[in-house]
């Protein structure tokens, strides 16, 4: 990996597992004080027009405020040196067969969007979780 690790959280929409989880990821960098070596892009195939109302209110309850998040379209170009590509269940349709140089994970999420808010929060709990692993991993605990 280079010098900088670049970790790319990407859907179809952007619009609420890659939003949670590009939220996440920030908190943890610079709550881990490293922001000089993580770099986060996130983005979606097939953007949306805004995040999903019930991302927006589950994630508020944790402190973030997504609703002036915009989702935005990722290509092939943003992704290619890009360390780590982090998938979230949709397999990044449109994204596929594209390559890049790093490493791919698909999490298997639930999409959130007109989900009951308990299931949402079961999303977001289970998207935090995994950001800090992966931290864990990346960074350990410097």
């Amino acid at each position: 990996m280079s010098e900088q690790t670049r970790i790319a959280f990407v859907c179809v929409q952007n619009a609420g597992r890659s939003q949670m989880a590009t939220a996440f990821a920030r908190r943890e960098r610079d709550e881990r004080d490293v922001g000089d070596r993580i770099d986060i892009v996130t983005g979606g195939t097939d953007p949306a027009d805004h995040v999903h109302d019930e991302v927006v209110e589950v994630m508020s309850e944790d402190g973030f405020s997504l609703e002036n998040e915009t989702p935005r379209a990722i290509s092939q170009d943003d992704i290619m040196d890009v360390d780590i590509v982090v998938t979230m269940g949709c397999s990044a349709e449109g994204i596929c067969p594209m390559t890049w140089r790093g490493d791919a994970r698909d999490w298997a999420l639930d999409d959130p969007d007109g989900q009951e808010l308990d299931a949402v929060r079961e999303i977001r709990d289970d998207i935090e979780r995994r950001v800090s692993a992966l931290f864990d991993e990346v960074v350990g605990d410097d």
